[in-house]
């Protein structure tokens, strides 16, 4: 790594303060970002040492960290119930003495809740080495630098006798987005739990299960497909957005009223992942009737013995949601159901929405696998366009664009 001198500390007018902190933005702005954005931030943060108001460098600081720290860190760690829970699960599950691998080290408060619950050692992955690094920072400032060891990479490129003296009782992981595959946890854990993790080791959350039903909602439908503006027809865009990802204030908002009960999809189980693609079909009844505008899937996931957290109707928190829209809006009166069919993949959701003697309504998310290897490429351009927009692959603590992978 390129060691930078700082400038002779003596007393200098605020001309040449800035002048001083000008050289350093242009090294910064010239700095390959190929180690993950570290250098450029030395270079910034000696620039607004130099100067603290020197706009450009507070400029390009804010969109370094905007492009390598995804922002639902933030409102994930200010979220109560899940902090509580995961506080909860892993005080159950992990026993002095055990050796814990915490993977996606995030701000490092998993690792820091497995040392306070008796962890012998605990070791945590952050691919990201700006976030690495500050989560070697705040372990330090809670004093537990002595028993958490931040390993800058992907759990794959964990070597048990090199970067771990010896396999995990406990993993413990928080990979998931709104439908708990678009961070790749499935791929992640089978490795860790494979590889990683002694034979029975214990792992956090344990299950997850993937949950739709028939929603109405007019706001949904006027945020995602508006059918006028400004008195012009634009229903012929509609078909460009069949996904709503709905951000939780967006949630809060829209207002989605349940037609009928939840009815599950898959399940999986994260103590023995399967990777392998599965299909299934489903009715999804209507108890109340009205206007079916979307399919909602939430997720349910068990982190310890009735210790669970959830995205769904009811929940609150950081969490964004996912609806499938449907093609056309349906009145639905009570004992009316449609019936769906969902597939995914280690990485991916799709469903679709059936009724009798109509087309069939399909609406997919394709999350671009976080489990990609370093360097590898898309196996055509096609592919490579339709990587999912906006996402930046991490294994920090769920990864989804702005709302977790809709995000």
């Amino acid at each position: 790594m390129l060691k930078i001198q700082t400038p002779n500390p003596a007393p200098r007018s605020s001309q040449t303060a800035r002048a001083d902190a000008g050289t350093f933005v242009q090294l910064a702005k010239t700095a390959s970002l190929a180690d993950g954005g570290v250098q450029t931030s030395q270079l910034l943060a000696e620039a607004l040492q130099l100067d603290p108001h020197h706009h450009e460098a507070q400029i390009l600081q804010e969109r370094l960290h905007q492009t390598f720290v995804p922002r639902w860190h933030f409102p994930m760690l200010a979220d109560q119930a899940r902090n509580r829970a995961y506080a909860e699960a892993i005080a159950m599950k992990v026993r002095p003495g055990d050796i814990v691998l915490d993977i996606g080290c995030g701000a490092g408060l998993t690792a820091m809740l497995a040392a306070r619950a008796g962890a012998k050692h605990v070791y945590t992955c952050e691919q990201q080495p700006l976030i690495a690094a500050a989560a070697t920072q705040v372990i330090a400032d809670n004093g537990l630098s002595d028993r958490i060891t931040v390993l800058s990479k992907w759990s794959h490129e964990i070597v048990i006798g090199v970067d771990m003296p010896e396999q995990a009782d406990v993993v413990v992981s928080e990979i998931v987005d709104t439908v708990l595959l678009g961070e790749g946890a499935l791929d992640t854990l089978s490795h860790a739990m494979a590889v990683l993790a002694k034979p029975g080791a214990r792992a956090i959350p344990e299950t997850g299960t993937l949950v739709a039903q028939l929603v109405e909602s007019e706001a949904l439908l006027q945020q995602w497909r508006p059918q006028t503006a400004e008195g012009f027809d634009l229903s012929a865009f509609h078909h460009l957005a069949r996904v709503a990802q709905i951000t939780p204030g967006d949630f809060a908002a829209c207002g989605l009223r349940p037609l009928g009960p939840g009815t599950d999809l898959f399940q999986f189980d994260f103590t023995r992942p399967d990777v392998a693609p599965a299909r299934s079909s489903a009715r999804l009844g209507c108890t109340h009737g009205g206007v079916a505008h979307a399919v909602f899937v939430s997720f349910e996931m068990q982190l310890a013995p009735g210790i669970a957290l959830t995205n769904g109707l009811t929940s609150d928190g950081h969490w964004g949601r996912t609806a499938f829209l449907l093609d056309a809006s349906r009145r639905l009166s009570p004992g009316d159901d449609l019936q769906v069919t969902a597939q995914h993949d280690a990485a991916a959701l799709s469903v679709s929405v059936h009724a009798a003697g109509t087309a069939v309504d399909r609406a997919q998310v394709w999350l671009e696998p976080a489990w990609r290897l370093e360097g590898e490429s898309s196996e055509a351009p096609l592919l490579a366009a339709l990587d999912y927009p906006g996402w930046a692959p991490t294994q920090s603590a769920s990864a989804e664009a702005p709302v977790r992978a809709c995000s």
